[in-house]
């Protein structure tokens, strides 16, 4: 294994450290003994003996053949070879990433300060972590970051191209300060050699350079016959992935191309969810927790995270790693169905406005309900304990010899998180830093859930997840009753939230009220805030039916909650967003529902402003870019529908484009009885196509209704009671 290592005085080494990877394999013992004859002709390259593992399902020791790879190159290969030799034989430990392995097997993580001694060829001798991945506040190693991008906006994929007179020239950041590389120099490849021969950087931080920058600075470095040393690591390639289309809970998504380097990190952070999320601090807690390569890290879900966590006290503990899901659903008579197979709970809302509101919030409510009452994959139903505690509604048994995996590691998760979020600190730059953490670990809880019904997870079983849906229900149903004993009135309830109004309470009383429920419960509740007013609003086509997750709220500091506005939406085009947000700031003013009304002028004033805007073509094209996720191949679409339109345009144009892919355009006719006229592809944008000035006054004024919704509704009242 190599490892990159950055010493005491910033000097940076490369270490050969040996390590031989172990899977092991499981069968009939005729086959075994076959496969380890075979073995045994194979003297050099792989070692093996038998061993008794733990199997999770059966909590018994399971006798297994255990196999050792002398080179970790090889372990792929190795493991298809015996997964080939015979099919009744079965697999544990045999697809696993090899670094994640290494890290378990030597006691490190990615990022952590280590003690090595090492020979003259640099191969270690002996390695000590002196760091742990559950340390609160911990130095990060002095990595040099070059920072490049292409001109332009920063959202839009470059391979569409750009529209005419913008520039695409590379724009770098590095040893602090600004570099831009275009046509008019020199090739941008020799520049960007230059830049990394004399500034060596550890991280090379990109927008679009996995799919784009890099790629076309290979190519051309490749044309030019000139040596572009991305890598650090002179005996590794560069590695490229391919990108692919996917669907992940009924949405098609994609996950574009990744250019993988060694020696030095490179992570793209428009093809990275959490250093999108949680810029590079979040990304490091993310790394260090789940031991996961910060590349890997970068580009992958954090699904896979909570997996390997998973994998890894599995692997401590001793319990087999299978490759495949290996417990299915248990089966159910349809009755039983029907009660199993539900979510969480949801009240619908009181449409309209509220004063005096506070939201009760269970924190992170679905991992404290593994972690309190131990429901795990394995503990649900276990064979140890028949007398055990039911599951409301379901009768699930959940056992209570032994902590699941599962619930040991979120409970570590919400430890972690629980005292960043004690943390306070003068220093503005370290406050940031805990809170991006804080939401890396939140990302990881938020998942972990879902993973326990998912129908690839190792460690999944469908029926904790519906024991976790069951308990969360029912916890659910307790705070209401509670709350409303002591005279709250129940706005809305939304599966780990309660939204609940008193006439004349304080603070005080809503703590009281919060303590209670929390010490009933047995969870963790915590006023998420204090609002001097929320607006439930109705569906967008019926004026009187409430929808769950359609709201805006203002708290006691002034600090505005939204959902299910145009602002929240990302196809929603920036001038619309800006309007409805600076409309919402001048109404959080407010304190009360006079006040609202009279804000509510004020904030008509900025959809004016921007409605001229559109009128007299003083608004910039940009604002008014329309962003949409394409759900098939531009040419599978049937119907001439605005996103297929822009797509076929830029298909036509050359540009290769995967369902799952975002297409930017701009309305151009959106009733011309020519479809190609409706809408411009942005990429392909030329200024005489002019903007459909109707259709965008139209969408302002649909951003604006659900903010005067509330003075509607007071009028509509006072003509019932007339």
């Amino acid at each position: 294994m190599t490892l990159w290592l950055i010493g005491p005085n910033q000097t940076r080494h490369r270490l050969i450290d040996r390590f031989a990877p172990t899977f092991y394999v499981s069968g009939p013992d005729a086959a075994l003994r076959r496969l380890r004859e075979a073995i045994a002709r194979q003297p050099h390259a792989l070692a093996c003996r038998a061993a008794e593992r733990m199997d999770l399902w059966e909590q018994r020791a399971r006798p297994v053949l255990e196999i050792e790879v002398a080179h970790p190159s090889e372990y792929a290969s190795w493991t298809r070879w015996a997964r080939q030799f015979d099919i009744s034989l079965r697999m544990y430990n045999s697809d696993l990433m090899l670094a994640p392995l290494y890290c378990w097997q030597r006691g490190v993580f990615p990022l952590a300060r280590v003690e090595v001694e090492a020979d003259g060829e640099g191969r270690v001798l002996a390695l000590e972590c002196r760091d742990t991945e559950w340390a609160i506040d911990y130095e990060l190693p002095p990595l040099e970051i070059l920072r490049v991008r292409l001109g332009g906006l920063k959202g839009i994929d470059p391979r569409h191209g750009a529209p005419l007179g913008q520039r695409a020239a590379l724009e770098i950041e590095v040893g602090g300060r600004q570099f831009e590389l275009d046509e008019a120099g020199e090739p941008a490849a020799v520049a960007f050699q230059h830049l990394l021969a004399r500034h060596d950087p550890d991280l090379i931080l990109s927008d679009w350079g996995d799919a784009t920058i890099l790629p076309r600075l290979r190519e051309q470095a490749a044309r030019l016959r000139l040596p572009l040393a991305l890598n650090r690591d002179p005996s590794a390639e560069v590695r490229e992935s391919r990108a692919r289309s996917y669907m992940s809970y009924g949405r098609i998504l994609f996950k574009n191309s990744a250019t993988t380097l060694f020696g030095r990190l490179h992570v793209d952070t428009q093809n990275s969810f959490i250093a999108d999320k949680c810029d590079l601090s979040g990304l490091w807690e993310l790394a260090r927790i789940t031991k996961l390569p910060v590349q890997y890290c970068a580009r992958t879900s954090t699904g896979t995270g909570i997996s390997y966590m998973q994998m890894e006290l599995a692997w401590r503990d001793g319990v087999l790693i299978p490759e495949q899901k290996a417990e299915p659903e248990d089966p159910k008579p349809p009755d039983e169905l029907l009660v199993a197979d539900r979510g969480g709970l949801v009240f619908t809302p009181k449409i309209g406005f509220h004063a005096n509101v506070a939201e009760l919030d269970f924190v992170s409510e679905y991992p404290s309900i593994m972690a309190r009452f131990n429901i795990s994959p394995e503990t649900i139903d276990c064979p140890c304990c028949p007398d055990a505690p039911r599951v409301p509604e379901l009768g699930y048994r959940v056992c209570q010899k032994r902590r699941g995996i599962t619930s040991r590691v979120v409970e570590r998760l919400i430890a972690k998180r629980t005292e960043l979020k004690k943390l306070r600190s003068a220093d503005a730059e370290k406050t940031q830093r805990h809170k991006l953490q804080r939401d890396a670990l939140k990302w990881l809880l938020v998942c972990c859930f879902g993973y326990t019904g998912y129908k690839n997870a190792r460690f999944g079983k469908i029926e904790a997840h519906e024991a976790i849906n069951a308990v969360a229900r029912e916890t659910l149903l307790v705070a209401k009753e509670i709350a409303e004993d002591r005279g709250y009135e129940i706005l809305h309830a939304l599966v780990d939230s309660l939204y609940v109004q008193k006439a004349g309470a304080v603070r005080a009383d809503y703590e009281a009220l919060n303590e209670e429920i929390a010490a009933r419960t047995r969870l963790p509740l915590a006023i998420e805030a204090i609002y001097r007013y929320v607006v439930f609003l109705p569906s967008r086509q019926f004026e009187d039916v409430p929808v769950p997750n359609r709201f805006f709220a203002v708290a006691e500091d002034g600090a505005l909650k939204v959902r299910g506005l145009e602002l929240r939406r990302h196809d929603t085009p920036p001038l619309v967003a800006r309007m409805q947000r600076e409309a919402l700031e001048i109404l959080a003013e407010a304190r009360d529902f006079p006040g609202y009304l009279a804000k509510l002028e004020e904030a008509r004033e900025v959809l004016c402003r921007s409605v001229e805007s559109v009128a007299d073509g003083s608004v910039a094209i940009e604002d008014l870019i329309v962003s949409k996720r394409l759900t098939r191949d531009p040419r599978e679409y049937r119907k001439a529908n605005q996103t297929a339109i822009a797509a076929q345009q830029l298909f036509g144009s050359g540009v290769r484009l995967r369902p799952g892919q975002t297409v930017e355009y701009i309305i151009t006719d959106s009733g011309n009885r020519v479809p190609n006229d409706r809408v411009r592809a942005y990429a392909l944008w030329d200024g005489w196509f002019g903007y459909d000035r109707r259709k965008y006054t139209e969408m302002l004024h649909d951003a604006f209704e659900p903010l005067d919704l509330a003075r509607r509704q007071e009028v509509s009242s006072r003509v019932r009671e007339t």
